[in-house]
């Protein structure tokens, strides 16, 4: 494999972190002719059938929507659970023979020492990432795990995101460049990455509001609205723009910084966006129903009950056809 093998030179290299696998237990690793995978196979054989049991296994379960992360590793360990149980003789035998782990675990952390540039990002993994503005010009170190990222400076954590996927991918948080773009707002609406200054829909059509209603001025008010939800609460400056977009007089007052302070200052709590209250019905009821023999339906004709035929009348002319 690629991330194994740098199939780039004539000798076909390991790759430094494998090499580096290979060191921490005491390995000496091995590679097979290009284009023979039949050579030392058993591990594309077992990842094959790993595939066709979790296609099967999904299948079975009959959805491929997990609530969480959590919940899919949950799944995965009971599908390894199963796949090995039949394993677990020899996997003894291998065991006893098998040295001690080293003293410490391999870190499963790639760093990479990054400047970061003067939009306030990183360029990591062939991705970029926003940090907060203040580390402007800093060397920071980013420490990339398989999931997410964790970004160190000065020996101590300052942040960490969920790792994105793929390649020249963005992931800007408007929190990071809001005191940027604050010293800067003619700037914001030619800004490369405008999008992410949007956190939802409601921000969105704040944003057009005061477009319409205030063009010369309308970036510098959406961001002291952004700059709002940054220091007070994203939650909490949505929930009162939620309010206020529904009439004409909470339109004006979002054009109002004063009168949207003060807006946001009174709405401590703000209702819910629906209030439907649905009593539990306890399943014991329908236990009784059935065992009292008596039917609460009005417009059921039968008189004992659910178990009870109900009466059958006869035409007032002609046969019964049965």
């Amino acid at each position: 494999m690629t991330s194994a093998v740098n199939n780039l030179t004539e000798q076909a290299e390991f790759q430094k972190n494998y090499q580096a696998l290979l060191r921490h237990y005491g390995l000496e690793g091995q590679k097979i002719q290009t284009g023979q995978p039949n050579e030392n196979g058993d591990i594309e054989q077992r990842h094959y059938r790993l595939q066709r049991a979790l296609e099967q296994a999904l299948l079975l379960r009959g959805s491929r929507d997990f609530a969480s992360v959590e919940e899919y590793r949950s799944f995965l360990d009971r599908l390894f659970a199963q796949l090995n149980s039949g394993r677990r003789a020899r996997l003894a035998e291998e065991m006893a023979l098998l040295q001690p782990l080293p003293d410490r675990r391999l870190e499963s952390a790639k760093r990479v020492r990054v400047r970061v540039n003067s939009g306030s990002l990183i360029a990591v993994e062939r991705n970029s990432y926003s940090v907060n503005s203040r580390l402007i010009g800093e060397i920071v170190e980013a420490r990339v795990y398989s999931g997410h990222l964790e970004i160190w400076y000065g020996g101590q954590k300052v942040d960490q995101f969920a790792r994105q996927r793929g390649r020249t991918n963005y992931r800007v948080d408007y929190r990071h460049i809001i005191d940027w773009l604050g010293r800067k707002p003619g700037e914001s609406a030619n800004y490369r990455y405008r999008e992410h200054l949007f956190p939802s829909s409601r921000f969105r059509m704040a944003y057009d509001l005061l477009q319409k209603r205030m063009p010369n001025r309308c970036d510098r008010r959406y961001l002291e609205i952004l700059n709002m939800a940054a220091k007070e609460g994203e939650a909490r400056v949505e929930d009162a723009l939620r309010l206020l977009l529904v009439s004409e007089r909470g339109k004006q007052t979002i054009t109002d910084k004063e009168a949207f302070e003060q807006f946001l200052a009174r709405c401590e709590q703000v209702p819910a966006i629906s209030d439907v209250s649905i009593p539990e019905v306890s399943l014991a009821s329908f236990d009784q129903l059935l065992s009292s023999g008596v039917c609460s339906e009005p417009r059921c004709r039968c008189k004992s009950g659910a178990n009870a035929e109900p009466e059958v009348s006869a035409p007032a002319h002609g046969p019964t056809m049965l």
